[in-house]
C-alpha cells in the first residue's frame, strides 16, 4: 500500500504500561520498526514525548480507552498530530493478540491513511462537558433521596405529596422540618404553607394527619441533610456552567427557543457538540455521530436492521428527554411529528425521532447564527390539504353519511346567494 505518513506512531494504552510502536521510512529504504514499553506516570509519558520527537514522529494513533489514555493526551496534545481510533474501526488478525502486535497494527494501518480520527473537543468543550456531565448523576441522586422521603411519609401515613405538588418546595421543608421537631398538630403544620398553597388549608390539615414516630422524625432527618447537601452543589455546579457559558448567551436563548429544549438542555448540547461545526460538517453527519439516526446494515439488497447505534449516551439521554417534553408542547411543528411518528412506530421511537430533528435544528442555529422558526402544528396538514381533508370524509361516508366538502371562498358565495334568493 501507498505509505501516507513516513514517520509515524501506534500505541497501545493500559491502567499501568504503554506499549508504542514507531514506523519511519524516507521514501526509498525500508520501513524501519522500532519498539518500546513506558509506564504511565506523568514522568514516563514524558520521557515518551522526548523520544518520539528524538524519532520524529509526526502523527500519533492510540485506541480509545475511556480514561487510561486521557494523561497521555494532556502530554503529547499540541507536539504531535493525535488520532484517537475507535477499537470497533479497526480489527487484528484472531489468535495474534498481544501489546506488540496492536501497536505495530496501529502504527501500520496508520502509515497508510486507513485510520479513522475520532471527534476530540477543544480543552474549554471538555472541561464544559465535566461540569454538565457531573450535575447528572447529583440531580439523580436528589431525585432518589426525595423518593426516600416520599416513602418514609406514606409510612407515616401523610399523604403530603396529594396536596402539594413539590414536597421538596419551600411550604414543603418547613412542614418536614416542624415534623422533625415533634409537632403532630395538623392545623400547625398547615399554616407552614406559604403563598397560593394557603388556599389549600383544610386539603393540608387532611394530609399532615399521620401518626408519625420518633422512628420516622430520624428517617427524615438523614433524608434532609443529604437533600440540602445536594441542592447546594447542583446550584454550584449550575453557576459555574452559566459563566462559562456567558458569552454565548444569546446562542443558548436561541436554542432554548426550540419546542421541548430548555436552558439546561441548551448547555448539554453546546458542551456535547460545541460550537464550531465544521467539523461535522453536515447535520446528517452530527445525527449519526450522536446515534440519534436510523442504522444502515444492509446486505444482497435487504435491510437488516434500523437500530440506532452506540454514539454519545449524554447528548442521546439529553435529546431523547426533548423528544418526550416536544410531545406536549402546545402549538408546535414537533409535537405534530411527534404524534404523527407515535402513530405508526410507537411512542419511544417518535421520541428518538423528534430528538433527532432538534438537533438538525440546533446544527443550522449554531453553524448560520439564525433564529428558529417553528413551522407550527399544521405543516402536515398544509403540505397537502386535499389529502387531508379526504381523510374525516371518508370515514364518515364509511359510516353511512354522504358528504360534500366546498372551500371558504365557495362557501361564502353560496351562503350569500342563498341570502339574496331568501330576501
Amino acid at each position: 500500500m501507498r505509505i501516507i505518513y513516513r514517520r509515524c506512531c501506534g500505541m497501545d494504552v493500559h491502567k499501568k504500561k504503554l506499549t508504542v510502536c514507531v514506523m519511519s521510512t524516507d521514501g526509498v529504504s525500508p520501513v524501519q520498526v522500532r519498539k518500546r514499553a513506558f509506564g504511565t506516570y506523568t514522568r514516563d509519558v514524558k520521557k515518551l514525548r522526548h523520544w518520539l520527537l528524538a524519532c520524529k514522529v509526526t502523527h500519533v494513533a492510540m485506541e480509545s480507552t475511556g480514561v487510561y489514555g486521557k494523561p497521555v493526551w494532556n502530554v503529547l496534545e499540541g507536539k504531535f498530530t493525535i488520532l484517537l481510533v475507535n477499537a470497533a474501526h479497526y480489527k487484528g488478525v484472531d489468535g495474534r493478540q498481544t501489546d506488540q502486535i496492536d501497536c505495530e497494527w496501529l502504527a501500520e494501518l496508520l502509515q497508510c491513511g486507513l485510520l479513522k480520527a475520532s471527534f476530540i473537543a477543544p480543552q474549554e468543550i471538555r472541561e464544559l462537558r465535566d461540569l454538565t456531565r457531573m450535575r447528572v448523576p447529583v440531580v439523580q441522586e436528589e431525585n432518589r433521596v426525595q423518593n426516600r422521603i416520599e416513602k418514609v411519609l406514606e409510612s407515616a401515613n401523610i399523604k403530603l405529596s396529594v396536596a402539594v405538588s413539590d414536597t421538596l418546595g419551600v411550604s414543603g421543608k418547613l412542614m418536614l422540618k416542624a415534623i422533625i421537631r415533634g409537632q403532630e398538630d395538623p392545623g400547625w403544620l398547615a399554616d407552614y404553607a406559604r403563598g397560593s398553597l394557603r388556599s389549600k388549608r383544610k386539603e393540608l390539615e387532611l394530609a399532615l394527619a399521620g401518626k408519625v414516630t420518633d422512628h420516622h422524625r430520624f428517617l427524615l432527618q438523614e433524608c434532609l441533610d443529604p437533600i440540602e447537601f445536594l441542592e447546594g452543589k447542583v446550584a454550584r455546579l449550575e453557576g459555574r456552567i452559566g459563566e462559562m457559558l456567558q458569552p454565548h448567551a444569546d446562542l443558548i436563548r436561541r436554542l432554548d427557543a426550540i419546542a421541548g429544549v430548555d436552558e439546561i438542555t441548551a448547555w448539554t448540547l453546546l458542551a456535547e457538540i460545541g460550537w464550531n461545526m465544521d467539523v461535522f460538517q453536515t447535520s446528517e453527519r452530527l445525527a449519526s455521530w450522536a446515534g440519534m439516526c436510523p442504522g444502515n446494515r444492509q446486505s444482497a439488497g435487504k435491510r437488516s436492521s434500523g437500530k440506532t447505534r452506540k454514539g454519545n449516551r449524554w447528548l442521546r439521554r439529553a435529546l431523547v428527554q426533548c423528544g418526550w417534553a416536544a410531545s406536549r408542547a402546545q402549538d408546535s411543528y414537533l409535537r405534530s411529528v411527534f404524534w404523527r411518528i407515535a402513530g405508526r412506530q410507537g411512542k419511544k421511537k417518535a421520541a428518538v425521532a423528534v430528538g433527532h430533528r432538534i438537533l438538525k435544528i440546533a446544527f443550522y442555529l449554531v453553524r448560520d447564527g439564525v433564529e428558529y422558526q417553528d413551522l407550527g402544528p399544521a405543516y402536515f396538514d398544509r403540505l397537502n390539504p386535499v389529502r387531508t381533508a379526504q381523510k374525516p370524509v371518508h370515514r364518515l361516508e364509511r359510516l353511512g353519511f354522504a358528504v360534500n366538502i366546498l372551500p371558504a371562498s365557495a362557501k361564502a358565495i353560496a351562503e350569500g346567494g342563498s341570502n339574496i334568493a331568501n330576501a
